[in-house]
């Protein structure tokens, strides 16, 4: 490879439109700026078209280069390092326009709702808390957790009958704390 200053010099007749002196430009530098193509691309083919549309940016823009700057090489490979990275996002899946997108909304609950959810959960145990204790723990056993009558009147040694009632009552007392 040429050394910088010549890679300027050539950049400059390139700006003047010089064919020659572009072709040579591509003869030094297209292995470089290939390989960074291709180790950022992955893909030969697509390395290739990144070269290439690196190169018609250089004929184009070699009269923006700078030499005070950065080096010559350096704005080449710049310029190869963002033809690449822009051939990179081209790859990616297209993107479907906004009204064909159902599923995009979250499945869960709204903000609004957890909100309220909390809220009701938040009332539902200040009520639970104005129960006697025994009581509260059976209607969490049996709403809860999912305890049969039987379960919870062997538990707490009482006929299923005083369970049967402790939960109505209970519930009843739930129902009063609750309304508005």
């Amino acid at each position: 490879m040429l050394d910088d200053g010549e890679i300027e010099h050539l950049l400059s007749r390139c700006a003047l439109g010089d064919r020659l002196a572009f072709g040579r430009l591509y003869e030094v530098t297209a292995p470089k700026l290939f390989g960074v193509s291709l180790r950022i691309l992955g893909n030969r083919g697509d390395a290739e078209d990144a070269a290439q549309e690196t190169f018609v940016k250089v004929w184009h823009s070699a009269g923006r280069y700078l030499p005070g700057r950065g080096s010559a090489v350096g704005w080449m490979v710049a310029i190869a390092r963002n033809a690449a990275i822009d051939k990179l996002r081209a790859r990616k899946a297209p993107t479907r326009d906004i009204a064909d997108m159902i599923d995009l909304a979250d499945p869960g609950p709204t903000p609004e709702a957890s909100a309220a959810r909390a809220d009701d959960r938040r009332r539902i145990e200040v009520c639970l808390g104005q129960l006697p204790a025994d009581r509260a723990r059976a209607v969490r056993a049996a709403y809860v957790e999912g305890h049969t009558y039987d379960d919870l009147a062997r538990a707490f040694g009482v006929p299923i009958n005083t369970m049967r009632t402790w939960l109505r009552r209970s519930l009843i007392a739930l129902r009063r704390c609750l309304e508005p």
